[in-house]
């Protein structure tokens, strides 16, 4: 390497952790960021004597890591955080947030709660993260301005919903933005059928084909609660697992999100089948919808990942306390206190979302050539010592508030906790706007 050679952006990081293939941690290292990929990763002593930089960063008490990709929410439904707790998913469901859906949900309303779950999930680290909602063609221009990367599972459903009249239009409707948007290296388009009962065999095969001839990624909700199981089987024969395998439709391109209900068969189809499981543990928590066998998936290999859900089956969308909660769970269901160790789980929230994705050789690690995703978190608090293991700490003893700089492809977006590309205070007075007419709209519907 040349002397004085010249990057963007030199970070002089207290540990970084990689999470490459070898699962190493380098402490008292810096990286240097040229363009939007990482270009150095070299000792801090020799980083002084060979980089020059635009921008120096001194963070000798903060641990540098991967952004952190979650891998199921539905971002807009931030505005309704806090609405119809405490109730089963069904109950949930069917009379609180789909008749909330049906009356507010618009452009503006997407628009709105989407911008103000980016802000947060940026906040807590969260580079990039899938979303299934509707409208999705309106969410392009604040994930642009935001600068977070975003996989958009478009929602297919039998039932007409405020985007639309059916499965073929929402087929339709979405394909169109998947040729839109193809080849971008910063939105993904994908296929979102809700689950297995709200869709039916022949969109289901439209489905699978547009999958196959697109090339396009499939996320649905499979296997959520016991009630769905059981009624599968009653009404169809089977399990909803074993239906989707006889449709053709799990494959490696499959995204299984929740999962929370599964028998020593189901794990086996899901790993015969390459498919990727998406564990939600706070929303299955709070929903009562069940636990998933995380380290059952695991020793079949399974390839595993982690997501939020949205915030109003949360209620935040805060993947440190996903992480956290994902390893205790893992233990405590298996019985097992060495199910999912510290760096497993982090690698479900990084290298193995990055696999699902199929962009593991781009994200998920930090890796010299990769994009310049990562976080620095700040280990310099009394909560944080004393301090043994960086991996540990991440894992079980780290809140959001303790990330305080983002980058996305060498752009900082959060510098000392605070935006750099998206505006606070307006996203607080919309959402406070939204809160009102929320409430507004509840009263006048009890009324009549």
């Amino acid at each position: 390497m040349s002397a004085n050679a010249q990057v963007d952006t030199l970070i002089h990081a207290g540990w970084i952790v990689t999470v490459n293939a070898e699962r190493q941690i380098l402490t008292e290292h810096s990286l240097g960021i040229t363009d939007d990929r990482i270009s150095h990763l070299l000792p801090t002593a020799t980083a002084r004597q060979q980089l020059s930089a635009d921008q120096i960063l001194e963070l000798p008490e903060h641990v540098l890591m991967p952004g952190l990709i979650n891998m199921h929410g539905h971002a807009a439904m931030s505005l309704f955080r806090g609405m119809g707790d405490d109730l089963p998913l069904i109950t949930w469901l069917q009379d609180h947030i789909w008749p909330a859906e049906g009356r507010f949900v618009s452009p503006e309303f997407v628009r709105d709660g989407t911008e103000l779950a980016i802000a947060e999930m940026l906040r807590c680290g969260t580079t990039y993260y899938a979303d299934n909602y509707f409208f999705p063609e309106d969410t392009i221009d604040i994930i642009r301005q935001s600068g977070i990367r975003s996989q958009i599972c478009f929602p297919i459903l039998d039932f007409p919903t405020n985007w639309g009249d059916g499965p073929d239009t929402f087929l339709h409707k979405g394909l169109a933005l998947a040729a839109q948007l193809k080849g971008d290296r910063q939105i993904m388009v994908s296929l979102g059928p809700h689950a297995p009962y709200t869709v039916s065999d022949e969109p289901f095969r439209k489905i699978i084909a547009a999958s196959e001839q697109h090339d396009l990624l499939i996320q649905m909700h499979v296997h959520e609660t016991a009630t769905e199981v059981s009624d599968s089987e009653r009404d169809r024969g089977q399990r909803p697992l074993v239906r989707l395998r006889d449709l053709g439709l799990l494959s490696p391109r499959m995204q299984c999100v929740h999962m929370a209900v599964l028998n020593d068969d189901d794990i086996r189809i899901v790993a015969d089948s390459g498919a990727t499981v998406v564990h939600c543990p706070e929303s299955n928590l709070k929903l009562a919808s069940g636990f998933c066998r995380v380290h059952d998936l695991q020793q079949a290999g399974v390839n595993l990942t982690l997501g939020t859900d949205g915030a109003a089956s949360n209620n935040d969308l805060d993947m440190f306390g996903e992480l956290r909660t994902a390893a205790q769970l893992a233990k405590a269901v298996s019985g097992n206190a060495e199910a999912l160790p510290a760096h497993a789980a982090l690698e479900m929230a990084t290298i193995n979302a990055a696999h699902a994705l199929r962009l593991a050789d781009r994200l998920g690690s930090l890796e010299i050539g990769k994009q310049a995703d990562l976080i620095a978190v700040d280990f310099s608090g009394l909560e944080s010592q004393p301090l043994y293991d960086p991996v540990s700490h991440l894992v079980y003893a780290t809140s959001r508030d303790q990330v305080q700089h983002v980058w996305v492809a060498g752009r900082q977006l959060v510098r000392n906790r605070a935006l750099t590309t998206l505006d606070t205070d307006a996203i607080r007075a919309r959402a406070r706007h939204w809160q009102q007419r929320i409430i507004d709209g509840q009263q006048e519907a009890a009324g009549q």
